[in-house]
């Protein structure tokens, strides 16, 4: 395992002034942000305010257009998804990415030894790593569907399955792109109450459309609109201020 220690004070994840194009449209606007350790900061806004192309600069998949990215107070702009991800800053969610026909044990033994950069295809024979999977799984809730495929559980277990991957990795910042997108009222009970009992244990930068969701995970919350950040503070400061009802919560 590895030390995870960091300074609460600073941020463990910052973003300065982040811009991100589509050829000559900027999707992402010089927005600053902070994740500090053990903290739940949501980032929410309307479809098209730029918030996934923002978690993908932040994660690694696409690179910044300007601006700065900073992770446990190492500047990482030029760095690619697999560095970050291998020092504990890993994406999941908005689309369910497992291997249908594997079992789930299998799913996240891959997440392991890739973890461990081990061969990936010698992970399903491995007992170490398949231990290990178990233990995610145990995590996660779903310890008792472990030997099923994947392609045979719910969609709500599938997310569940992702946050088991994520955890594989170590991460000490997640960022989770809508994790209750798609699921019923009964699945996205149990994944904010998953949530609830993993918060504190690392950072998380969470992009949601459930506002149900946002105001009992988050301790911050960052609203973009038109791929600015135009408020940002606690919870119920935010629910308060009328000019994020006028452009979000008033049609959430």
């Amino acid at each position: 395992m590895q030390d995870h220690h960091l300074n609460e004070a600073l941020p463990l994840l910052e973003a300065r002034g982040v811009v991100c194009r589509f050829g000559g449209f900027e999707a992402v606007r010089g927005v600053d942000l902070a994740v500090f350790p053990g903290q739940v900061h949501a980032l929410i806004g309307p479809n098209g305010a730029g918030k996934t192309t923002l978690l993908s600069a932040l994660s690694g998949e696409r690179a910044a257009g300007g601006g700065r990215i900073y992770f446990a107070g190492e500047e990482i702009g030029r760095r690619g998804l697999a560095w970050r991800a291998r020092r504990g800053l890993v994406r999941s969610f908005q689309l369910t990415q497992v291997i249908g026909p594997l079992t789930l044990e299998e799913n996240v033994a891959l997440a392991v030894a890739a973890r461990e950069r081990r061969p990936w295809y010698r992970a399903a024979a491995n007992p170490a790593e398949r231990a290990v999977a178990r233990q995610m799984l145990e995590r996660v809730e779903l310890g008792h569907r472990a030997g099923l495929p994947a392609a045979e559980v719910s969609h709500g277990e599938r997310r569940q399955l992702e946050l088991a991957l994520a955890l594989a990795l170590e991460p000490r910042c997640l960022l989770l792109d809508e994790p209750m997108a798609g699921t019923g009222a009964e699945e996205t009970r149990r994944l904010i109450d998953l949530l609830k009992r993993l918060k504190g244990r690392f950072g998380v930068l969470l992009v949601e459309h459930d506002m149900t969701a946002v105001f009992e995970l988050a301790d911050h919350i960052s609203v973009m609109a038109l791929g600015k950040r135009v408020a940002s503070g606690a919870p119920d400061a935010v629910r308060a201020d009328r000019e994020v009802q006028r452009l979000y919560l008033g049609d959430a």
